[in-house]
């Protein structure tokens, strides 16, 4: 067990958090929420011992194994993929060396043989003991589950790109097994079947997880706590992300309550003051009121920081109806290996449309296919008529001018026309004097928005966008949610957020084994596999292009107030989800209340007090009553819920 007691962290006069207290233990699975520059990543930093605390002090045994992945991985490997993962398993991976060594020796005529094969078989035995034997056949279960081929676990590490090589790492961390293991937006640089996968592994997790992440399925899925760092300091709420929602509000509903009644106490005791402040025979009373307000400590109220945006994008130059075909074609990087075969399908103005498939799949190929930046090796890939473009690529907030201003960088280059840019800066995030920050001061998730508002700015019908959620916090994930919904042209999405691409897409392209599948609506057998390691076969595109077009929009609707009502929909259908899950639970402690007083008026001692007979008798009564209010609560919302979803 780790413990962590009164940590404060500052950065010259400003302070990140102050009085936090964590506790992390087998079956504990945390995640860390809060806005950008709140310190998620400080306190992070100071639990695995990488900075110490300005105050606090954190308590663990020395024997305990702490795993590690931060954001930005220092890559020291030198092996290759197998060897760097297998390298993880600690005991076991110093057992297996001290095996080949033994071995070695074996065939040494001068080395002791006797001592060799005691020793050896004395090492054999432990580590088939501890499972070495299957370790091997373990880590390529885990390297699979994040996406590696068969092939890939020979691959040398310094080979691979960023992405993968944080992948290796997390891969290493899955068969260590570590007794604390804390994890930085660990979903960043996968894809939804991997996201799918991990949630997996960790959702089962032995020992104690503490993470940080802006994907809400993923926390909800995991998760059995949530901290959030608010207000300067620490909040623990019990359950997943919806829960956590739901308490949040609760809270903070209970002190705005709480300090409208205390400014209305106030406001009576000073208008006491005032009216008897010279009137002699009151003087006493009025001192004893003026010492009261003057010793009250004021009930602070948490000012709501989130972003909470409204866009109103100028109308885009008309694209043709078709935006993007693509007719049976076939593209690849090296001569006569395709990466994707015999694409034919169409997307339609207006469409948000999400590729979604294993990172390599071809996802981004088809992206800059239809971008012009790779030629087909047969059939064709093209743009309709009138159709402008704008895109985000994963790396896009690196090359920003670190020596400029925000609204610099922001209005450059750009038509104003009659908009105010600094008001739709603020939009993204960037209210007031926040504006006139150096983006050399911004965190990472604050340039990646920044980046995302000078994209989505433009005057273009055609939006491309690759992996826009990185390094975002989850305010800033519904500042993009919010622009997206609200932006009138057409958007081809590549993301691993399930959450936003559940909220904005119209229509999945599933890239996969060479094949790109059209999906009408977001199907959750697409987006979130039951088996991820199981290939999803969905049917086959007919190389007819209309025939892979997905179907007509119906009624007189504008795509905007479609998607508002689709998103509407399913933030009701959420909003039900989360009722019936807190009535469950109000049910549950209602009824145990039930069955604690009827075991207490089981007693046959209760009952030579007849007054306490009388006062157990009537909670039990009010505790069954309230039970059966609950439970007809319940079946009503249930029955709502069932109603939404089959909608």
């Amino acid at each position: 067990m780790l413990t962590a007691s009164g940590l404060s962290r500052s950065y010259g006069p400003r302070t990140l958090f102050e009085d936090v207290t964590l506790e992390l233990s087998a079956g504990r699975r945390i995640a860390l929420v809060g806005g950008n520059g709140t310190g998620k990543t400080s306190l992070i930093e100071i639990l695995v011992g990488d900075a110490d605390p300005d105050t606090g002090s954190i308590t663990k045994p020395r024997d305990m194994v702490l795993g590690y992945l931060p954001q930005d991985l220092v890559d020291t490997a030198t092996g290759s993929v197998m060897e760097e993962v297998l390298a993880g398993a600690g005991a076991l991976s110093k057992l297996s060396d001290r095996m080949r060594e033994l071995e070695a020796l074996m065939g040494d005529p001068d080395a002791n043989q006797d001592k060799v094969l005691a020793e050896y078989g004395d090492v054999q035995g432990r580590f088939e003991a501890m499972g070495g034997y299957a370790l091997e056949a373990d880590a390529h279960k885990v390297l699979a589950g994040l996406g590696f081929k068969p092939d890939a676990a020979a691959n040398p590490v310094h080979e691979l790109s960023g992405g993968w090589r944080m992948r290796v790492a997390l891969a290493r961390l899955l068969l260590a097994k570590p007794d604390i293991l804390i994890l930085d937006e660990p979903t960043n640089h996968l894809d939804v079947d991997s996201v799918a996968w991990l949630e997996q592994q960790l959702a089962n997790w032995p020992g104690a997880l503490l993470f940080v992440s802006h994907d809400r399925d993923f926390i909800d899925a995991v998760a059995n706590r949530v901290v959030e760092l608010a207000e300067g300091t620490s909040l623990e709420y019990t359950g997943g992300f919806a829960e956590f929602v739901v308490q949040r509000e609760e809270r903070l509903q209970r002190i705005e309550a709480a300090a409208a009644r205390q400014a209305r106490e106030v406001a009576r005791v000073e208008k006491f003051v005032d009216r008897f402040r010279y009137k002699a025979t009151k003087a006493r009373q009025v001192q004893s009121r003026i010492k009261t307000l003057e010793k009250l400590e004021k009930i602070e109220v948490p000012t709501r920081k989130e972003l909470v945006a409204r866009f109103a994008f100028p109308e885009p130059p008309r694209s043709s109806r078709t935006v993007a075909e693509f007719h049976n074609a076939t593209v690849g990087y090296d001569a006569g290996v395709p990466v994707v075969s015999d694409v034919s399908l169409a997307i339609e103005r207006g469409q948000t449309v999400a590729l979604v498939g294993p990172n390599g799949g071809g996802k981004t190929t088809l992206l800059k296919l239809i971008l012009g930046e790779l030629e087909s090796s047969s059939g064709s890939a093209a743009l309709g008529n009138n159709v402008t473009i704008a895109t985000f690529h994963q790396h896009q907030a690196d090359s920003l001018d670190l020596d400029k201003m925000v609204i610099e960088a922001f209005s450059g280059g750009i038509d104003a026309g009659k908009r105010n840019l600094r008001t739709v800066l603020g939009s993204f995030g960037f209210p007031g004097d926040a504006a006139d920050r150096y983006i050399r001061d911004l965190s990472g998730g604050e340039r990646t928005r920044l980046a995302l508002a000078r994209t989505m700015i433009e005057p273009v019908n055609l939006l491309v966008l690759d992996e826009p959620t990185n390094h975002l916090d989850l305010p800033s994930c519904d500042v993009l949610e919010d622009a997206l919904t609200a932006y009138p042209g057409t958007v081809l999405l590549v993301t691993h957020d399930r959450h936003l691409i559940r909220n904005v897409a119209d229509a999945l392209v599933e890239v996969r084994d060479g094949r790109a599948t059209w999906h009408d609506g977001v199907p959750d057998e697409v987006l979130t596999p039951a088996d991820p390691a199981k290939v999803f076969s969905g049917r086959g595109l007919s190389a007819d292009a209309s025939e892979s077009r997905p179907t007509k929009r119906s009624g007189g609707e504008t795509r905007v107030e479609q998607r508002r009502e689709t998103a509407q929909s399913r933030q009701a259908s959420a909003d039900l989800r989360k009722r019936v899950k807190k009535l469950e639970k109000d049910l549950e402690i209602a009824e145990a209340k039930v069955a604690a007083l009827h075991e207490q008026l089981a007693d046959p001692d209760i009952y030579d007090k007849p007054e306490d007979v009388h006062r157990l008798a009537t909670q039990h009564e009010e505790a069954k009553d309230l039970a059966a209010r609950l439970t007809d609560q319940w079946a009503v919302a249930a029955e709502d819920l069932e109603a939404a979803d089959d909608d």
